[in-house]
């Protein structure tokens, strides 16, 4: 297997879990707690928080450990990674995140496939999406160009279990979450004609979150290929990148 194909598949197998944990998460939360609904809440956020960390520990060494087209995006625009690469990539965790929603509804006895009817409309929730989004984003550009990379995991994790209270919409984030949860017809849900601003919404966070990495941390390019977290692959063609400007591997 190719190191692409590597990467991809580590993009697809941990956006999968990553879903799995959301909407798992979320039914299993509206049937332990069916009458009170910020318990429900607290439940899905803890249980995502903590396995968003999980997961980017496990898959982060050998593709970063994007887990949302958001991330890649940035990414991408900042030099991290190649324009196939990111399609690759978003490609990968839009797969992985149907296939994880898909595989939650099995576990709990629902259809494989149940479109949500949960209406997510309104300024507030759009707000919401891009205060939760823009913050997402500079946790982890942040983190990595501080040079605190292994710290960027958790931060991660702190961030979105804290964003599920502070923003309206509960912090999908993720255009790759947010079309996967179209598939949910349960506390985790949204319906299809609510994801299509909610995406527009992250579009443009991704945007102002570049923006402003790129005036708080100029030297950014330097150090993108260590988003999420340091890999192999990125880190190599960075450190043939500095070969070359050096005269070293020119030849």
């Amino acid at each position: 297997m190719s190191p692409l194909s590597r990467r991809a598949l580590a993009e697809f197998v941990g956006t999968a879990l990553l879903l799995a944990a959301v909407v798992g998460s979320g039914i299993a939360a509206e049937r332990l707690s069916p009458h009170d609904v910020g318990l429900q809440l607290l439940e899905n956020a803890a249980a995502t928080a903590a396995a968003l960390v999980a997961i980017i520990l496990a898959v982060g060494p050998v593709s970063g450990a994007h887990l949302n087209p958001a991330v890649t995006l940035a990414d991408w625009h900042l030099g991290g990674i190649s324009r196939r690469d990111a399609l690759i990539y978003g490609l990968s965790q839009i797969v992985g995140g149907l296939v994880g929603a898909m595989l939650a509804n099995v576990m709990f006895s629902l259809p494989v496939v149940e479109i949500s009817t949960k209406g997510r409309w309104g300024t507030g929730l759009w707000v919401g999406e891009i205060v939760a989004t823009f913050g997402l984003l500079l946790v982890i550009f942040g983190g990595v160009r501080s040079g605190r990379s292994a710290a960027v995991p958790f931060g991660v994790g702190a961030y979105i279990g804290g964003a599920y209270w502070f923003t309206s919409s509960s912090s999908f984030a993720n255009p790759a979450v947010t079309i996967a949860r179209t598939l949910s017809n349960t506390f985790a849900g949204i319906a299809p004609t609510s994801a299509g601003p909610f995406i527009v919404a992250q579009l443009v966070a991704t945007f102002l979150a570049v923006a402003a990495v790129r005036l708080l941390y100029p030297a950014i390019p330097e150090v993108a290929a260590d988003v999420v977290v340091p890999h192999p692959a990125q880190v190599t063609a960075r450190a043939v990148k500095e070969d070359s400007s050096t005269g070293v591997g020119s030849r």
